[in-house]
């Protein structure tokens, strides 16, 4: 697992960088094209499909694999530049999604499956939970692209972001030299989407709670935001439950995968993730407005942009400083942590280099691994769920730096409570205030909620059961989680620990 290293998407930095990239792919790529692919099927099987296939049985196709991990915000991003092709394509390629698991949780099919689900994946994808492909085909990181022409033979292999157009040269190339050899006849796969039974919520993410204990919900795989009363009642829709971005009143305006939420006043601030921006929806007007980001992902490193502003890069989740009328983001995308001036709506670098590390130091200094979840507290300390390094970061306000309290680097997780110097977590996602002492924790991969006690440098787990949990909040004696992939939201009693399924009710 060491010898895996996770995607630093660097190679984005300048034009002049991905032409250099360009240069070492191509002339990588033409030294392959005598390069049997190596066989695909594993015995851990296929997902998105009713059948299992042989490399063999997509001769006459051009086939692109594309190597990736579900919880890897790289792999996220690539997913449009691979449906823009199957859809330009749809003729002469056949995409098959390689799943290389990094984490435990992510080698389990069920949980592919979900998220296969979640990314809304249109192509068949293999379980390669022992890297038997990953190996076979010397992938070093994640995401990889493998392109193979129709008589078998790999002609183009780049890891990354931001392949869409190598991979266009290539297959443009593979269908003026060989078209004659191309088995134009689509492909028909039985996705999973076809057999889903779709309920009222659909992968609920981050929740905020406003006054009166209503939970503001990001229902994240319905593209919208839900208000819901402590009983279930939904008091409120934000979002026309259609994939897309646009402002405007409620009923019309859309969303793309949103996540993180804070809210101030009569303000519902939004991390519209896979939109790459920061929304408004003002509960009295109800109406939507973008605050930043175009839709595209903004990319900066070390010392590119400080004091200039910027866009986010998928946005996670977000934190307001009442006090000093500031925002801050978890900027997974490009693995940093971003502030937001509330009275200009402008967006600054606050911390991370934009290397993925797990590195302590001043804020330009450290470096993040997908922060995923954020939460303030007594004012000079915020705390950031560092997802892929499955680890807890606390950001010193005053004194400007970061330190990690737990968390030892990118390849080490699991799921041990005790002391913070042994503690391992796995891919937690979210992150809340329970005391001025005591931290909530989503650690999702593990399937349960944990308490991290800041006085005793302690960590224990309060709730398990769940299915990637993103969310714990804590209402008078209520424990309120969002059971993302359960589709589904839980109140605990902690005072007598009875465990109910809160019943949604439109």
């Amino acid at each position: 697992m060491k010898t895996l290293v996770a995607c630093n998407t660097q190679s984005q930095k300048n034009e002049f960088k991905n032409k250099k990239d360009t240069l070492q792919v191509s002339k990588k790529a033409d030294t392959l094209d005598m390069v049997n692919a190596p066989e695909i099927n594993t015995e851990y099987g296929w997902l998105n499909t009713d059948t299992s296939y042989s490399i063999k049985d997509f001769r006459g196709k051009i086939v692109l694999l594309d190597f990736w991990t579900f919880g890897c915000i790289n792999c996220h991003h690539i997913l449009p530049e691979i449906k823009k092709l199957e859809q330009e394509y749809r003729r002469e390629l056949v995409v098959i999604g390689i799943h290389s698991a990094k984490f435990e949780a992510e080698k389990t099919t069920n949980n592919i499956k979900k998220a296969i689900l979640k990314f809304d994946i249109g192509h068949p994808v293999v379980n390669d939970a022992d890297y038997k492909v990953w190996n076979a085909y010397t992938v070093k990181a994640w995401p990889t692209l493998v392109l193979i022409n129709p008589e078998g033979k790999i002609v183009f292999q780049k890891s990354g972001e931001g392949a869409y157009r190598y991979v266009k040269e290539y297959i443009d190339r593979i269908i003026k030299e060989q078209g004659n050899k191309i088995n134009r006849t689509p492909i028909t796969f039985q996705l999973e989407k076809n057999k889903e039974k779709k309920g009222i919520l659909r992968f609920p993410s981050k929740m905020v709670l406003d006054t009166e204990g209503n939970l503001l919900v990001t229902d994240s795989g319905n593209h919208r935001i839900l208000k819901i009363s402590p009983e279930g009642k939904i008091l409120l829709t934000i979002g026309s439950g259609k994939e897309g971005f646009q402002d405007g009143y409620f009923a019309q305006a859309a969303f793309s995968e949103p996540q993180g939420l804070a809210l101030k006043g009569n303000l519902l601030y939004i991390a519209d993730t896979k939109n790459h921006a920061i929304r408004v929806a003002n509960l009295q007007t109800q109406i939507v407005q973008t605050l930043a980001g175009n839709g595209k992902m903004g990319y900066y490193y070390f010392e590119d942009k400080w004091g200039t502003p910027v866009n986010p890069n998928s946005p996670w989740d977000l934190w307001i400083d009442e006090k000093q009328n500031l925002m801050y983001i978890a900027n997974a995308g490009n693995h940093q942590i971003l502030q937001m001036n509330l009275q200009t709506n402008q967006i600054f670098r606050f911390a991370g280099t934009g290397r993925e590390a797990l590195t302590d130091g001043d804020l330009k200094q450290a470096a993040f691994n997908q922060p995923s979840g954020l939460v303030q507290i007594q004012d000079t300390l915020l705390y950031v769920a560092d997802a892929e390094a499955s680890a807890i970061r606390q950001i010193d306000l005053k004194n400007k730096t970061v330190k990690t309290i737990i968390g030892k680097g990118l390849f080490d997780f699991g799921d041990i409570d005790g002391s913070f110097e042994e503690a391992l977590l796995q891919h937690c996602v979210g992150i809340s205030k329970l005391t001025d002492n005591q931290l909530l924790i989503a650690d999702t991969y593990n399937g349960k909620i944990k308490i991290a006690d800041l006085q005793q440098k302690r960590i224990y787990s309060l709730a398990l059961g769940f299915e990637e949990p993103n969310q714990a909040l804590v209402w008078k004696n209520t424990l309120w989680v969002s059971d993302t992939n359960n589709h589904q939201i839980v109140k605990i009693n902690l005072l007598t620990n009875e465990r109910q399924v809160l019943n949604i009710q439109p």
